[in-house]
């Protein structure tokens, strides 16, 4: 009876968080509706390839061709054995609720247990966990589809509970939760998110080495410290198969080092993406008021005739101007939404630098203040750059404004921890009222006076590029345009302003009513609760509502077959392996045209570098010329030079390109051009390194020649002049395994129109041989006179070997638990 009294209060919290989820998503959770996402309804072209071979085989896939004419699926689809038990235990840590709920669900039950790791009291925890869980960009990428992001935001504060757990001296409970929500952590498979915390984690444990130096406890922190790795070495076998193949494939993206020495070598990094990739999305220096106003920057990049309060003071006449615009006027291309922590909690972030002693305060503080200067990105380039050049992987991921996240971490934790201070010593508001005050004026008083003075703080309220196109505008309506969109807007950003004052007045009057002792803690701590919750709802509401839901079966009906894909598909040459280009889509954004077909094109984060060179360099180019061409010939391909004008496009076995109509239907043509599944070399030439293997391409005949990098010189050897009796067939075909039968009275390099990979094996007539690489992407083999079967096959060993100790981290983890049982069980018969 008296551990139910005792655990009671957490399984009202953790049922006050459901009922809270359920809240936000209502009505569409109980109406069947789902919402609506872009990356959702791409994924449905990704996934397909990999389902159907799953249903014919029962087995998973390591390769698909739908996409980029090829790539691994480490980072489409990972399915891996050894997750399913990490997977099962996500299924249970959800209680099993529905889409979109559990996610919001997840947000507040981790950070729950991150604030009772630090032995808050379960009302502050609760008031804590809303509002880590409604801080703006958490919703926002629930409504951008962004879920692997989501979960891996999710499972962080608990992950870092084991952490605080395991310094406090609870090493097996620190051990158990470390290792735990480590593996959750891993198997959400969003790196960048996972790595931006690993700051976070260092300054916590940097605040703990003070704190025992500062008491002479080092050998408590080296068990604390042993421990916390132990777990998260733990977490991280559980999840080793997923984990290290997306490190070996990273080396093969463009987040990976590329061989290619580009002009442009200040753009360009040692070991990651090009510093303009890196910092296209970086949040203005400015702009970082959003996280006190909302509405710094306008919201986010939608229509600005769906705002209100701007039309109220927008001039009808501009009105087909305004269809155009959108209501943000920040410098970013675009945004879903600003990041948002809320206003009174701001305050209280404030305050916790003047009331909060300890190292652990500076640790929060140096990390937001990392994480704002690096989100600023090209804003702040001598110290991105730093970044970028000095400190390890931060070069492989883009969209640094999203590191804001660690911010939305540690401005609610120091918060909380202020409010801690409060409750448990009401008399700190006394002894320290006038850093309350501070606290207010660099907050609410911002606020006001922005309010007041709106043109003073900010000069303009229109982006760089909206001027340029206004600019165009006939000379007599510039000037009038540009005055009433900046009312429009000044409009938006001073009353958001003024919501922000009113909020932190309302959290300053709950504190000086409980300093004079007419609000109990429990009620203040309440009456925040509410105040926070509303503020934040109402915000979020802006960027995931109801609006954006549709009937479940509109997101999960498959994607319509058209015309034209019915036309191709009956084609069955070479067993239905050659690829279509798409001219009449986003080639490169969109993978609907990988549900019918293998495409050239793709959709895809994290693409092999290769291919993005071969895109830059010639696919690109040639899809503008092959457009051109065939508008002036009219559709006839016999009138279109294909050998010249697109032989790269030859090379993948492009058999189809899909052309658009001025009705906007589409039409298919057949490539009369394309060099098929594989194909003899007359000629091979060997180069010194990447640039010149790439050039080489477009100098050649790629039909009778290839070029390769001199590495695989004892792999491929010499190529031999052919004759007409020379052939190459596809008689086998798989996502992960190709069969051909080749006849050459001379031997020699065979080139595939396939995309080398490192782990593709390949034998002819059973026997092993080595694979080299060609034209800068393709497999090629050197094959010995006569008649042969060649099979070029996908079965990474590694698999084997990281799936053999994810399992027996299981086993580890489960002794962990037993043991902690035991311990508890020996407790209460004592």
């Amino acid at each position: 009876m008296e551990t139910w009294k005792k655990w009671l209060p957490d399984v009202l919290a953790v049922v006050l968080f459901a009922l809270i989820s359920f809240a936000y998503f209502f009505p569409a959770d109980i109406e069947g509706k789902i919402l609506y996402r872009h990356d959702s309804a791409a994924s449905k072209g990704l996934g397909r390839e990999m389902a159907e071979y799953k249903a014919q085989t029962g087995e998973v896939t390591r390769w698909m061709n739908s996409v980029f004419s090829g790539m691994p699926t480490y980072q489409s689809a990972p399915e891996y054995t050894s997750t399913k038990g990490v997977q099962g235990a996500l299924s249970v840590y959800h209680l099993f609720l529905p889409e979109n709920v559990w996610y919001v669900f997840a947000y507040l039950l981790g950070f729950y247990i991150l604030l009772r790791a630090f032995d808050f009291r379960q009302s502050l925890a609760v008031l804590g966990s809303i509002i880590w869980a409604f801080s703006t960009y958490f919703l926002i990428i629930i409504a951008a589809g962004h879920i692997w992001k989501v979960m891996a935001l999710a499972y962080l504060p608990p992950m870092i509970a084991g952490v605080v757990l395991s310094y406090r001296g609870k090493y097996l409970w620190g051990f158990i939760v470390t290792a735990i929500f480590s593996a959750f952590e891993v198997n959400a498979n969003h790196v960048q998110m996972t790595y931006y915390f690993l700051f976070v984690i260092l300054f916590m444990i940097i605040a703990y080495l003070v704190d025992a130096i500062r008491k002479k406890e080092l050998a408590r922190f080296g068990k604390a410290t042993a421990v916390c790795a132990a777990g998260a070495v733990i977490g991280i076998c559980l999840n080793l198969s997923n984990l290290y193949h997306t490190w070996e494939y990273s080396k093969e993206t463009m987040r990976g080092k590329s061989e290619l020495v580009k002009k442009d070598v200040a753009n360009q990094t040692s070991t990651g993406l090009d510093r303009d990739y890196i910092t296209q999305w970086s949040y203005g220096i400015d702009e970082t008021w959003t996280l006190l106003v909302p509405n710094t920057k306008g919201g986010a990049s939608v229509p600005l005739v769906e705002s209100e309060t701007a039309m109220k003071h927008a001039d009808p006449n501009f009105a087909p101007i305004y269809q155009q615009l959108g209501q943000y006027w920040g410098e970013q291309p675009g945004t879903q939404g600003p990041v948002y922590v809320g206003a009174f909690v701001l305050m209280l972030f404030i305050l916790g630098l003047f009331i909060v002693k300890g190292p652990m305060k500076w640790a929060l503080l140096a990390a937001t203040v990392l994480s704002v200067l690096l989100a600023w990105g090209k804003n702040f380039m001598p110290f991105t750059n730093f970044f970028i050049d000095y400190v390890p992987m931060y070069a492989k991921f883009r969209t640094v404004a999203s590191i804001l996240v660690i911010a939305e971490f540690t401005i609610p934790l120091l918060a909380m921890l202020a409010l801690k201070k409060i409750v448990d010593e009401p008399e700190i508001l006394t002894k320290r009222i006038k850093t309350v005050y501070l606290s207010f004026g660099l907050t609410g008083g911002i606020a006001i006076l922005f309010a007041l003075f709106p043109t003073l703080f900010f000069s303009d309220f229109i982006s760089s590029n909206e001027m340029k196109a206004l600019m165009t505008l006939p000379q007599e309506y510039v000037n009038p345009v540009i005055d009433n969109l900046r009312d429009m807007r000044e409009a938006v950003f001073t009353a958001d302003c003024w919501r922000s004052a009113l909020v932190v007045v309302i959290g300053t009057l709950c504190l000086l009513l409980f300093k004079a002792r007419k609000l109990k803690a429990n009620y203040m701590v309440g009456a925040i609760i509410v105040l926070c919750l509303i503020d934040l709802w109402q915000v979020n509401k802006r960027y995931l509502n109801n609006d954006m839901f549709v009937p479940k079966s509109e997101r999960e009906a498959p994607i319509q077959e058209t015309e034209t894909d019915r036309i191709i598909l009956q084609d069955k040459t070479d067993l239905g392996n050659y690829r279509v280009l798409n001219l009449a889509s986003n080639t490169f954004n969109e993978n609907e045209t990988s549900y019918f077909h293998n495409s050239i094109g793709g959709y895809h984060a994290a693409k092999l570098r290769r291919y993005q060179d071969m895109i830059d360099m010639y696919i690109a180019p040639e899809m503008g010329s092959l457009m051109q061409a065939v508008a002036q010939a009219g559709g006839d391909m016999s009138k279109v030079n294909g050998d010249s004008i697109f032989p790269v496009l030859n090379m993948l076995n492009a058999r189809y390109f899909i052309l658009p109509l001025q009705d906007g239907q589409t039409v298919p043509v057949q490539n009369p051009y394309v060099y098929g599944p594989a194909w003899y070399v007359d000629n091979l030439t060997y180069v010194d390194n990447a640039n010149a293997e790439i050039e080489r391409v477009g100098k050649m005949d790629i039909r009778h020649e290839a070029v390769a990098d001199k590495r695989f010189e004892a792999q491929l050897k010499t190529a031999v002049k052919q004759d007409s009796t020379s052939v190459v067939k596809l008689t086998s075909y798989m996502s992960d395994r190709l069969t051909y039968d080749v006849n050459s009275s001379k031997g020699g390099v065979i080139v595939f129109s396939e995309v080398y990979y490192p782990g593709w094996t390949a034998t002819v007539d059973g026997q092993p041989v080595e694979l080299g690489r060609v034209n800068y992407l393709l497999r090629a083999v050197n094959v010995a006179p006569g008649k042969h079967k060649i099979e070029l096959a996908f079965h990474p060993k590694s698999v084997t070997t990281t799936e053999t100790i994810a399992y027996v981290a299981y086993a580890v983890l489960l002794l962990a638990i037993l043991l902690l049982a035991y311990i508890e069980y020996r407790k209460k018969r004592k």
